[in-house]
C-alpha cells in the first residue's frame, strides 16, 4: 500500500507542475474569446475562418477539459489516501491515471512556435524507381494510420503517381492540434531493406524516401515574410489525381514558382482554382519560413536539436523487413522489432522519443 501511496504523491507533484506549464487561467481566457467569436452572427459569411475559429475552440475545450477531468480524478485519489481509505485494488487504476499523465506532460515540448499548427507532409521517392516509389506509399499509408489513430484528419493537397506502383512523391495536409509538433521530428530519410517484391529472384534491396514536414502557415502568422505577385510565376492544369467531373476536365491544379528563391509548389486535388491557389501559397509560405530558419541556422554556425532540415543526407531511421525484422531510429536509439505495428501506424514510441530530443 506504501508504493501505491507514493505514486498518488507522485501523481499529484507531476500534475501541479503540467498546470504550470500548461497556464490554465491563459486557456480559458482564449476559450472565453473564441466563443464570443462564435456568437457573432456574421462569422458564417466567411466560411473558412468560421469552421477554422470552431476547430480551434473544439480543440482548446477538449484541452481544458481533459486536464481539469485528470486533476479531479487525482485529487480524489489523493483525497482517499489522505485519510487511509485508497483500495488495494486500485493499482491498475492509478497505472492508467500515471499513462494519461505521460501524455499530457509530452505537450511542455510542445511550446515551440507554431508547435500547435496543422502540418503540411510530403513525400519523396529516392532513387530506385518501382521499388522506393513502392516504399514512399508505404510511408505514406503508416502516416495516414498514424493521424487515424489520433483523430487527425488528412487531405492530400499534390500527388505524382509512378508509372507501375506507388507514388513519386505526395504531400498531405494533416489538421489536428499540436499535429506539427508531433510531426516535425518524422523530417528526414528513411530507410527500407527488404526482398524485393518486384524482382523474380526476391534480391534484397535497399530504399530510401524523403519525408518533409512543415507548419501550416497563413499571411498572418508570418508578417515579416512577404510574398510578392511580381515574384510569382503560376502555372495552370488539369489535374493528374483522382477527383470529379470538374477536376479533371478543367484546369483547377495550380503550380507557383517564386522566382527570387526558385521555389516550386503545386496544389492539385481542391475542385476548384482558388482553393489550390491558397493551398499553394500557404505551402510556399511553409517553405520560405523553413528556408528562413535554415539560414539563421548557417548565421550562428551551430547545431541546434529543435531545427533538423529534411535532407537526403540525413538519415533518421532504418525499416528491416529482410534478413530480420527491426525498426531502429538512429537519433534515439528506439527500436522494435514488430516491423508490422509501426508499418501500421504505432509510431508513439518514436514520436514521443524525439520530441524530448528535439527540446
Amino acid at each position: 500500500m506504501s508504493d501505491l501511496n507514493q505514486k498518488i504523491e507522485d501523481l499529484d507533484t507531476r500534475l501541479e507542475k503540467i498546470e504550470k506549464t500548461f497556464n490554465l487561467t491563459d486557456k480559458k481566457k482564449k476559450l472565453s474569446g473564441l466563443e464570443s467569436q462564435s456568437m457573432d452572427p456574421a462569422l458564417w459569411d466567411d466560411q473558412e475562418r468560421a469552421r477554422k475559429l470552431m476547430r480551434n475552440l473544439d480543440n482548446l475545450k477538449k484541452e481544458i477539459d481533459e486536464l481539469e477531468g485528470l486533476r479531479g480524478e487525482v485529487r480524489a485519489l489523493v483525497a482517499l489516501k489522505e485519510v487511509g481509505k485508497v483500495p488495494a485494488d486500485f493499482t491498475n487504476e492509478t497505472r492508467k491515471l500515471e499513462k494519461r499523465v505521460e501524455k499530457f506532460e509530452l505537450k511542455r515540448f510542445l511550446s515551440k512556435p507554431y508547435d500547435e499548427k496543422n502540418a503540411l507532409v510530403s513525400i519523396h521517392a529516392g532513387q530506385g524507381g518501382t521499388e522506393a516509389m513502392d516504399w514512399a506509399n508505404m510511408l505514406y499509408r503508416m502516416y495516414l494510420r498514424f493521424c487515424e489513430r489520433r483523430g487527425w484528419k488528412t487531405d492530400t493537397v499534390d500527388v505524382s503517381e509512378g508509372e507501375e506502383a506507388g507514388l513519386k512523391s505526395i504531400t498531405f495536409k494533416v489538421e489536428g492540434l499540436y499535429a506539427y509538433g508531433y510531426l516535425k521530428g518524422e523530417a528526414g530519410t528513411h530507410r527500407l531493406v527488404r526482398q524485393s517484391p518486384f524482382n523474380a529472384d526476391k534480391l534484397r534491396q535497399t530504399s530510401f524516401a524523403l519525408v518533409e514536414v512543415l507548419p501550416e502557415l497563413e499571411e498572418l502568422d508570418l508578417p515579416d515574410i512577404e510574398i510578392k505577385e511580381p515574384d510569382l510565376e503560376w502555372q495552370f492544369f488539369r489535374s493528374s489525381s483522382q477527383g470529379g467531373q470538374n477536376v479533371q476536365k478543367v484546369s483547377t491544379a495550380v503550380r507557383v514558382k517564386h522566382v527570387p528563391t526558385g521555389i516550386v509548389v503545386s496544389a492539385q486535388t481542391e475542385r476548384y482554382q482558388e482553393q489550390n491557389r491558397k493551398i499553394a501559397l500557404n505551402l510556399l509560405r511553409a517553405k520560405l519560413w523553413l528556408l528562413e530558419q535554415a539560414k539563421e541556422e548557417s548565421k550562428k554556425k551551430e547545431l541546434k536539436g529543435e531545427y533538423r532540415p529534411a535532407s537526403w543526407g540525413n538519415q533518421i531511421r532504418s525499416y528491416v523487413l529482410h534478413p530480420y525484422k527491426m525498426v531502429k531510429d538512429l537519433r534515439t536509439g528506439v527500436e522494435t522489432g514488430n516491423t508490422e505495428a509501426v508499418l501500421s501506424g504505432e509510431l508513439d514510441n518514436f514520436v514521443e522519443a524525439e520530441l524530448q530530443t528535439l527540446n
